[in-house]
């Protein structure tokens, strides 16, 4: 809670206008949470989450994770910000803990960048951001999360990455593998901490660019893309379903305006054509010089 209320603090005063307004919510099986949304003059729709949860695991999650029945406990921030002007990039952060009372327990959480345009320059600087706080904690990390975030940030039937990646995890545990609870959690707490200052300089470089309507229209098709894979392919959005979260909440990350357009082609050689060039698997967006 301390998390989400640093990161919305930060977000108004980068803004400048936009204040986030609450909705408290309770789950009827158990728990509750904060959602707080903002419509401001440089983020047109953001979501910053908090949820605590618990109560019997419903069965479609049991398959799913491969656990035993029981009772869950579950709780984290998740963030999606859907920028006014189309040369800043929607972002989209979550850090969470889930346990059951068989003792089973793990960290997950990530984030991610998703360019309407991809700027290299931003790109770079988002990546050696990310692979700053992952060095900190265990050199492996950074290698091992991007890789994960660029197969799963992955919309599989249009064959092309939601946008640049990131980090993502899930599973963390100290099972096997030398790490304390803790140490776990230390690493999950930075990796919320350094969103903030990460995502005000994306915006800062960019909210005062020129557009016009072929960049605004780029925009929503893009947008598009980034509803496809919340919907179809999200495994967060099914969980938040599949254990009735609260609707609202779970969908806070679709972007207020979106396009769809038949068969959608960009014209060679033009930035739009550029941008999908650019969305494909195993970039190296942190060395310097990509």
């Amino acid at each position: 809670m301390g998390l989400q209320d640093r990161i919305c603090a930060g977000l108004e005063a980068e803004d400048g206008k936009g204040k986030f307004q609450q909705d408290l919510w309770k789950r009827e099986a158990g728990g509750g949470g904060r959602t707080r949304i903002i419509q401001g003059q440089h983020i047109e729709k953001g979501g910053v989450n908090f949820s605590a949860v618990h109560g019997p695991m419903p069965e479609t999650i049991t398959k799913a994770l491969k656990l035993p029945a029981g009772h869950f406990f579950a709780t984290g921030v998740s963030i999606v910000l859907h920028p006014v002007n189309p040369m800043v990039p929607i972002i989209h952060m979550n850090v969470r803990y889930f346990e059951m009372d068989n003792g089973t327990w793990w960290f997950g959480g990530g984030i991610d960048l998703t360019p309407h345009y991809v700027i290299p320059a931003d790109a770079q600087f988002f990546h050696q951001s990310l692979k700053q706080v992952c060095d900190k904690h265990n050199d492996s990390y950074y290698p091992r999360f991007k890789q994960w975030a660029d197969d799963y940030f992955y919309v599989k039937h249009r064959k092309e990455t939601r946008g640049i990646g990131g980090i993502f995890f899930d599973r963390l545990t100290a099972v096997k593998e030398g790490f304390t609870q803790q140490n776990r959690f230390d690493f999950v707490q930075d990796v919320g901490e350094t969103f903030l200052p990460t995502y005000t300089q994306l915006l800062r470089n960019n909210k005062d660019k020129p557009y016009g309507e072929q960049q605004s229209n780029w925009q929503r098709v893009r947008r598009g893309r980034y509803v496809e894979f919340n919907l179809v392919w999200d495994k967060g959005t099914r969980f938040g379903l599949d254990t009735n979260g609260r609707t609202e909440s779970i969908l806070m990350s679709l972007p207020p305006q979106a396009n769809w357009l038949y068969n959608n082609q960009p014209e060679s050689g033009s930035p739009e054509a550029q941008t999908q060039e650019w969305l494909k698997k195993g970039i190296d967006w942190a060395e310097e010089g990509s």
